[in-house]
């Protein structure tokens, strides 16, 4: 009994990985990775003191020049001025596009006490290699001291807040 349980979950789960790959790739192509599609953000580009309670759109250079180089260090050290946020999405992720609007408010709320940034999956498998999303939206906590910490999957704004100031705030 239990191997036919098995065996039929582990069918199901095939199904929906094929059926979310295909949603990938057909909406990858449209889909832009910037915010405002007007200005594409770059490392060279993004001045972290003046963002303008904007969430930036991070790559894996930009992770490595901002918050850790995990290429030349295997001990967390951040490397920002201030605490942040990593939101690890898809374009074709359901939950992930009820969260932005609230993150994009927290980012004008916290405008110069927080950083947030938003990184798709999808174009940038090697960070969410690193912080192992399996299931999105994840979102990383980083204070200025200590370790990050994951929180998977969407919660409200009241949830996101709480985190802020008791976590990243606080310290």
């Amino acid at each position: 009994m239990r191997k036919k349980f098995l065996w039929a979950a582990l069918a199901c789960a095939s199904i929906l990985m094929a059926s979310c790959a295909r949603v990938t790739s057909s909406t990858q192509q449209a889909a832009s990775p910037v915010e405002n599609p007007s200005t594409e953000v770059t490392p060279a580009a993004v001045v972290l003191d003046k963002t303008g309670g904007e969430v930036v759109i991070m790559n894996n250079q930009l992770f490595l020049d901002r918050v850790f180089d995990y290429t030349n260090s295997a001990e967390w050290k951040y490397k920002g001025d201030r605490p942040a946020i990593i939101d690890l999405y898809a374009d074709w992720c359901g939950p992930c596009r009820m969260v932005a609007p609230i993150m994009k408010d927290l980012a004008k709320e916290y405008d110069g006490k927080i950083m947030i940034y938003k990184v798709n999956v999808d174009k940038e498998k090697e960070l969410a290699s690193l912080f192992n999303a399996t299931s999105i939206p994840l979102f990383v906590f980083i204070p200025m001291n200590g370790e990050p910490q994951l929180f998977r999957g969407a919660a409200d704004k009241a949830t996101y807040t709480k985190v802020i100031e008791e976590f990243l705030l606080k310290q």
